[in-house]
């Protein structure tokens, strides 16, 4: 069994022997895009070459990139931890054509790779594309079709609609049709009682789009048209814990390779065991997908504070701390103790981590003592307003009390509403949003 890191470096050689440029991933903080806090897709770092207005040379690259979702359109952040898949921080290795190769070089060379290298099964295979709209002059792509016949059945290509297969990073910008490329890992039996292009795009745990290849011809203007790129662009992307989990026999991206090093320096530190406790899994898991998160903002730049990208990263680690603190019994600090595994599993992959170890190590004990200095004050007040509200038969706390523990003691609102939600309560959003304006 391939490990991780072993995935993540066949992918990166299969690509430097296509004659592909391997590159360093980008920040995962963004510095110079007023439009995005945080690299969310491969693509981010590119968009000027797509635009036509940097130098495009080298044509082909290939790289695996650190993306962080927690805002905006794409936001994950409450699933974390409570499913087997979602995370904060995650990579997503990718190839890139600028004007070089299109439909065609992609799907070859993603097949190649699949197939040939990593020996998926390709009966397991199934692959949509775009199925057109008329209501924006945009046609089926027939194209893409036609290249995949070389590879698979007839049966095994879907059409898929604007929102699963027209690719677009936000209302304005590059985008275009896309393939994806779907595995069916269930088993012989349940193959055989249903076949797997019913359950594609069906959220079936099992069925799980792999690797989105992405033909970028457009470029989405500001009143909703359409103008055709300069020059044709791929952009793929394939998420690599998904892939890891995959190609192990996992059936949650946390049982891989990736996440089992910290999992098990958590136990060893707290000593609980995962796999026996839903909420000690959950809070393991928070805190192992967290961890990956902060430490790599922080090699990247970009400290926790109460502004802007910095206090998106200040919630995340309250969250974790939170959930340390509640579950895994850790009335100290816990997450910087993991920052050696974590730069022990992906240092070789990304030299910042080992680079900024010691700061990393430095900030997050500091943020975690400091705000553990309050979370057992603002926790036991927060209790006794749940308490009052139970006792007065009231399921919603009201935005005053909210903004005192936001104000007092650093509880960001979601960390409020996260603890009034497992208790069956609800918090009053406007009333805290008043008095926060005040």
């Amino acid at each position: 069994m391939m490990t991780a890191n072993e995935i993540r470096d066949s992918f990166k050689k299969f690509f430097e022997s296509k004659q592909h440029t391997i590159v360093p991933s980008a920040p995962m903080v963004i510095k110079d895009d007023p439009t995005l806090m945080f690299t969310n897709a491969g693509m981010n770092q590119w968009k000027d070459i797509i635009l036509g207005t940097r130098d495009p040379e080298p044509r082909r690259r290939a790289d695996t990139q650190k993306c962080l979702r927690v805002s905006g359109k794409h936001n994950d952040l409450e699933e974390v931890g409570h499913d087997t898949y979602h995370h904060t921080m995650f990579e997503m290795l990718g190839n890139w054509s600028f004007g070089d190769y299109f439909k065609e070089g992609a799907i070859d060379m993603a097949w190649e790779y699949l197939v040939d290298v990593l020996k998926l099964n390709p009966a397991d295979l199934y692959v949509t594309v775009f199925e057109g709209d008329p209501a924006e002059g945009l046609e089926r792509d027939d194209e893409a079709e036609q290249y995949w016949l070389k590879h698979v059945p007839a049966d095994h290509i879907i059409n898929g609609n604007k929102h699963d297969n027209f690719w677009e990073m936000g209302d304005t910008g590059p985008c275009g049709p896309c393939s994806e490329i779907h595995v069916d890992s269930r088993t012989p039996e349940e193959k055989a009682k249903k076949p797997g292009r019913e359950l594609v795009n069906m959220d079936d745990p099992q069925v799980i789009e792999i690797w989105n290849l992405v033909f970028m011809q457009f470029n989405r203007k500001a009143d909703g048209s359409l103008e055709k790129l300069a020059m044709n662009v791929i952009d793929t992307g394939m998420g690599f814990e998904r892939l890891v989990r995959m190609l192990q026999g996992k059936h949650s991206n946390y049982d891989t390779d990736i996440f089992q090093p910290i999992i098990k320096a958590e136990e060893q530190i707290c000593g609980l065991k995962y796999g026996q406790k839903e909420e000690t899994d959950v809070a393991m898991r928070v805190c192992a997908d967290h961890l990956r998160a902060v430490s790599f903002s922080i090699a990247d730049g970009q400290l926790p504070s109460n502004a802007k990208a910095g206090y998106v990263i200040r919630r995340i680690l309250r969250r974790a701390v939170r959930y340390a603190y509640t579950f895994l019994g850790q009335k100290d600090g816990f997450l910087y103790q993991l920052v050696p595994t974590l730069v022990h599993e992906m240092g070789d992959a990304f030299p910042e981590l080992k680079a900024q170890q010691q700061l990393i190590t430095k900030v997050i004990k500091e943020e975690e003592d400091s705000f553990l200095r309050t979370l057992d004050k603002g926790i036991s007040m927060l209790d006794k307003a749940m308490a009052d509200l139970k006792a007065q038969g009231k399921n919603q706390l009201d935005g005053v009390q909210a903004f005192r523990l936001f104000d007092t003691y650093g509880f960001p609102l979601d960390l409020t509403e996260l603890i009034c939600r497992e208790n069956g309560f609800t918090v009053d959003e406007e009333q805290f949003n008043q008095c926060r304006c005040r």
